[in-house]
């Protein structure tokens, strides 16, 4: 039996094929460092996100942009895997609950709320090493019709 990780590379590698051109993972989830931890296909995609010293802001917690970039690395390739196609970000909506700091852990945990044909609906809970709910986002996404 496949594990969570072994099938999430299986339909990365199909989209791959599907879309040579597309960059899977993009710079922006590589420069965040995140790392893929769970996945339920097309419908769930956990990823770690290490905080690290250059997403601070004066105070020494992660910058909110950092945090909704983290929302958006998630966001990005569980639409894409949902759709079967690339998709565009129409909104991203953030509530910052708590700061997180340096050499702390932010995981994100997106899910796919609705898929129709035209858009889909996500959300997403970003939580620190001690599970404590840091921020909650959703957005809404549109796949692109080739």
């Amino acid at each position: 039996m496949q594990s969570s990780l072994e099938i999430l590379q299986s339909e990365f590698d199909q989209l791959q094929r599907q879309f040579p051109s597309a960059q899977l993972p993009p710079n922006c989830s590589v420069l965040m460092k995140g790392k893929y931890i769970d996945y339920d296909s097309r419908v769930m995609l956990k990823i770690l996100f290490p905080v690290l010293e250059e997403y601070l802001n004066p105070m020494k917690a992660m910058q909110g942009g950092f945090v909704t970039a983290a929302f958006d690395n998630v966001f990005g390739p569980l639409s894409y895997l949902a759709a079967r196609t690339p998709c565009t970000t129409l909104d991203l909506h953030t509530n910052y609950i708590r700061s997180i700091n340096a050499g702390d852990t932010l995981v994100v945990t997106a899910r796919v709320v609705s898929r129709g044909l035209s858009a889909m609906h996500l959300s997403a809970e970003a939580v620190n090493g001690k599970r404590k709910l840091i921020a909650t986002c959703t957005s809404h996404m549109v796949p692109i019709k080739s």
